[in-house]
């Protein structure tokens, strides 16, 4: 099942510097895709359509069709904000609030008027848990979340953008600061996380893309030169550009 379609996607900034030209491709739901290749390709450009987070950059040019389910996230008209509590996103630097572990996570439910205690705990345990946290802080929740470590502050990121229960997740390079055990447990968070959400990686390595993508798409200098299967993709490219740069030869 898709759950986002691209169709002539092209995007261009005021500046001229990373663009998209004529991308289409297929982002199947229940499942990792990653989007991978060298700095500069467009990728977190792609990733930043998604919820629309290029309104708030200097954009020259953007047309073609971005399709969430049968809803053009490009509409002019389309509620904004309603379309970011569906597609949430974790960037590749933590950014924690100034408050406790657990307000990180009431905070925005709060602001959506929920006020039941109940409700609210169960959000805070079920989001802690599907991010692989829970275990490692339910007896510090009411401490500052700034005292967490990197890699628990990314995965209370990530925790936070469950919270809202969307349907998409994209994450931009959300393990680029972590140590292996901190990354191993993303990773597998991931793969749980799949069952319920349709997510979105650039990932911060070949290496990464190759262990965690069902499917995989190759960006470079702003076109989309190869997709498919993940573990098809990185074992048998069939561009050899694609095949140069899995194996190092640039990037």
């Amino acid at each position: 099942m898709v759950k986002i379609r691209i169709e002539h996607l092209n995007l261009k900034y005021s500046d001229d510097k990373e663009s998209l030209r004529d991308i289409n491709l297929e982002i199947a739901a229940n499942a990792i895709t990653a989007l991978f290749g060298p700095a500069g390709g467009g990728k977190s450009s792609l990733l930043r359509v998604f919820n629309r987070l290029n309104d708030l950059a200097d954009v020259k040019l953007i047309s073609g069709k971005v399709y969430l389910d049968d809803t053009d996230i490009l509409d002019p008209k389309l509620d904004v904000i309603a379309l970011r509590r569906k597609v949430g996103m974790v960037f590749a630097r933590p950014v924690v609030l100034p408050m406790s572990i657990r307000k990180n996570l009431t905070y925005s439910l709060e602001l959506a008027g929920e006020k039941r205690d109940k409700i609210l705990n169960e959000a805070v345990e079920n989001s802690l848990n599907q991010a692989a946290l829970w275990d490692e802080v339910k007896d510090r929740l009411d401490e500052p979340a700034i005292d967490l470590s990197g890699g628990q502050q990314q995965r209370l990121c990530l925790a936070r953008s469950l919270v809202l229960k969307p349907e998409v997740i994209l994450l931009d390079e959300p393990t680029s600061g972590l140590d292996p055990i901190s990354t191993g447990k993303v990773e597998a968070s991931l793969q749980e996380l799949k069952m319920a959400y349709t997510i979105i990686l650039v990932p911060h390595s070949v290496q990464q893309a190759a262990r965690v993508a069902d499917f995989a798409a190759f960006f470079l200098q702003g076109e989309l030169i190869e997709k498919g299967i993940g573990k098809e993709l990185f074992i048998t490219p069939k561009d050899k550009r694609t095949e140069d740069y899995i194996m190092g030869r640039f990037g």
